[in-house]
């Protein structure tokens, strides 16, 4: 039998490596006492605001989410303590939810997915109508019309169009951040009539109590995550896959040098803006995929090659063939908005 783990005070004072090898529960990481209490605050403030009594409460989880039908909000739990967030930063290149700001955003997200939840406003009749049935089949991918104006813009790559329940979310958001003016900037947009909708029934349904009641642990809860923090991030990238944003670095490092002879060396990421166009325009008459996603994706390569200080061999023309080539491959491969999820 596996001897029992101990959770260790001040472990925030370790190597990383030791730190790498903790199991998650053990770190015992609580909402309360750290950067996060102000936002989830902020959070109900805004709610009260709105004339809304219920607050969905909130959790540390292994990701930001909403469990299915579940009015409760999942909140990763590398924010609750700036050690991890440095850890989240040097493992997967970025910190969703990093900054206030990013936090409020999704914060917000998550709870117009509790609202739906708690007051099963999926299951009226015009609910159906403007957002579509909840019923449908949630997808790992999903395609979008960048300039739709039949849904409103919150999070990343037009979030609100992956799923009905998602298209829900992202409008409650938009209707809940304050100062937001969505009445003026999204004035003659189809998208409206969504807001109008949200406008009007948190008046009718704010003060009523919720039809959904929480009992039990919630699941995925971080005060029971077994695993250590090393078998955290190695399954999290096996499952983003493509879209994991190191995801392409052997391929870059493969196509760049990190090291040259040149006495005027030309980065890498110079090399992809001055061909941007290019390149956009001949990859997506190949594949026929939309300027849009190939732009992206070249934004991506670009981010990728400065963050591994990569420079182009000593032949441009070698670098812009490759380049094509590797753009090509991608967009024929897998191009499209790819999410690990539960329900986000």
């Amino acid at each position: 039998m596996a001897k029992k783990q101990k959770k260790v005070k001040n472990w925030d004072k370790l190597p990383e490596e030791e730190i790498m090898q903790m199991r998650i529960r053990d770190l015992n990481l609580q909402i309360p006492g750290s950067n996060l209490e102000a936002c989830v605050q902020r959070l109900y403030e805004e709610l009260e605001a709105k004339g809304i009594d219920f607050k969905p409460p909130c959790f540390l989880a292994d990701e930001w989410f909403c469990p299915d039908k579940i009015p409760i909000i999942g909140i990763p739990f590398y924010l609750a303590h700036p050690r991890l967030k440095q850890i989240e930063q040097k493992m997967m290149f970025e910190v969703e939810g990093g900054t206030e700001k990013q936090c409020m955003s999704l914060l917000r997200h998550e709870c117009g997915h509790a609202i739906n939840y708690a007051y099963q406003l999926y299951k009226k009749t015009r609910w159906h109508e403007l957002f579509g049935l909840f019923s449908t089949r949630y997808s790992d991918t999903y395609s979008f019309q960048p300039y739709s104006r039949r849904y409103v813009i919150h999070l990343q790559d037009n979030y609100a169009q992956a799923h009905p329940d998602e298209d829900f979310a992202e409008t409650f958001a938009v209707w809940l951040t304050p100062e937001n003016n969505w009445n003026q900037k999204y004035k003659g947009w189809p998208v409206i009539k969504k807001l109008n909708y949200i406008e009007g029934l948190m008046e009718r349904i704010g003060r009523k109590e919720p039809k959904v009641k929480i009992s039990g642990q919630p699941p995925w809860s971080a005060s029971r995550m077994t695993s250590t923090l090393a078998a955290y991030y190695e399954r999290r990238r096996k499952v983003l896959g493509p879209s994991f944003q190191g995801y392409y670095d052997d391929s870059l490092r493969r196509l760049f040098v990190t090291e040259t002879a040149s006495s005027s060396p030309i980065k890498a990421s110079k090399l992809l803006r001055d061909h941007r166009r290019g390149l956009i325009n001949n990859v997506t008459k190949w594949t026929g995929h939309r300027k849009y996603d190939i732009h992206k994706l070249i934004r991506r390569l670009i981010t990728r090659c400065d963050a591994l200080k990569l420079f182009v061999q000593d032949d441009n023309n070698d670098g812009i063939i490759g380049l094509a080539a590797l753009l090509t491959a991608i967009a024929n491969d897998t191009l499209r908005v790819c999410h690990e999820r539960k329900r986000r």
